[in-house]
């Protein structure tokens, strides 16, 4: 037997959104998470709670700025379940500090602008940004932008950043930080 659970669809987390319908005394102010480690590497965990949140229903963008190779960009966003957009950079290869063309740093540019713009008009309640830490190490997003939009975000908005690197003024103002350690025990 198959059965399967479909979450309510909501449109929109936009204070606009009328909350006395609702019956909200106030709106939950969304957390800074930061997932960092001392190398590259996919953090299994984060992707875990992202596609948790989709399936309560909650919308979710998932973005990964330095993976390339499948032709996506902010065009063709992989729907992942009802709930969870994932979007890579449009380029034909993961990008590292030594090998971006012009062609992919406005392509990065393009996505950048693209996550400002759907974060800022509500139309996701997590936003996991993948490796953003490192797009700012290899100075193809400037630090001072992310502070701006981790700042101008709307208030509801959860946000988890990962990626070695991590600007200590990110990590200064996350609400959570976790950091991954490879212990080899002898």
């Amino acid at each position: 037997m198959v059965s399967q659970l479909k979450a309510p669809k909501s449109n929109s987390i936009q204070p606009s959104v009328s909350i006395r319908s609702r019956r909200f005394r106030h709106i939950v102010e969304g957390a800074i998470q930061v997932f960092t480690s001392t190398h590259r590497s996919f953090f299994t965990n984060v992707m875990v709670q992202a596609l948790r949140a989709a399936g309560q229903g909650t919308s979710v963008l998932v973005v990964q700025f330095l993976k390339g190779g499948i032709g996506q960009g902010v065009k063709h966003p992989v729907k992942l379940g009802q709930n969870l957009d994932w979007i890579r950079g449009d380029f034909p290869h993961c990008i590292s500090a030594d090998n971006v063309t012009e062609d992919e740093r406005i392509a990065l540019q393009d996505l950048w602008r693209h996550i400002q713009s759907v974060v800022m008009q509500g139309k996701y309640a997590l936003v996991v940004l993948d490796e953003l830490s490192l797009a700012i190490h290899f100075g193809l997003i400037p630090e001072a932008d992310v502070l701006k939009f981790l700042r101008d975000r709307p208030a509801q908005v959860d946000v988890i950043l990962t990626g070695p690197k991590m600007p200590d003024s990110i990590v200064e103002i996350a609400d959570q930080v976790t950091q991954f350690r490879r212990n080899y025990l002898p």
